[in-house]
């Protein structure tokens, strides 16, 4: 993993130890994690064990605002040999991402995946690109669209992270698909 990464409004660096109260700031809010699959975080101590084993993955970044110098979010790319949910073939990636809900609708996590999109691309040699997200989560649906993501195909009775069932939607980009958006 790089140090950091950076886009026009934000950076993309390993997230810290010490960003457990930020973290915990915004990953508490019951509209963030549920969502997304996962419980909304407990405590400062919740966040840091997140930080420690979750967040500790390659390719895994806290989005930073520059203009603030607070982790606000969280974006990663994950690969077939870890924990994922696309039907990913070997040279393919999975980016996931969520952002606190006072920084939604201003275009910072679209920003932040054209980036790591960016990255699998060109450094890390990748093929395709999934994302994926469970019915319902429409702003997460729409960070997709923006970033050139196109619907792939539809998975029901899908057993979330937090244990129901649900219905989970999958979008794709290939490296073509790419060069010519760029």
């Amino acid at each position: 993993m790089i140090k950091e990464i950076n886009t026009e409004r934000l950076i993309l660096r390993p997230w810290q130890e010490s960003d457990a109260e930020a973290l915990y700031k915004y990953a508490q809010d019951p509209a963030i994690g549920p969502i997304a699959g996962w419980p909304p975080h407990t405590s400062v101590e919740d966040s840091l064990n997140i930080i420690r084993t979750v967040f500790a993955a390659p390719e895994t970044y806290a989005v930073e605002l520059k203009q603030t110098g607070e982790p606000v979010g969280s974006i990663g790319i994950m690969f077939g040999d870890g924990l994922h949910s696309a039907e990913m073939q070997e040279n393919e990636a999975e980016i996931g991402y969520w952002i606190g809900k006072p920084y939604w609708g201003q275009g910072l996590i679209p920003e932040a995946v054209r980036r790591l999109m960016q990255r699998c691309f060109e450094d890390l040699g990748i093929n395709a690109i999934w994302c994926g997200y469970y019915d319902g989560n429409t702003k997460s649906r729409r960070v997709m669209e923006k970033c050139g993501f196109r619907f792939h195909h539809t998975e029901e009775g899908k057993t979330s992270p937090l244990g129901d069932i649900r219905t989970e939607h999958f979008m794709k980009m290939t490296k073509e698909e790419w060069e010519e958006l760029k």
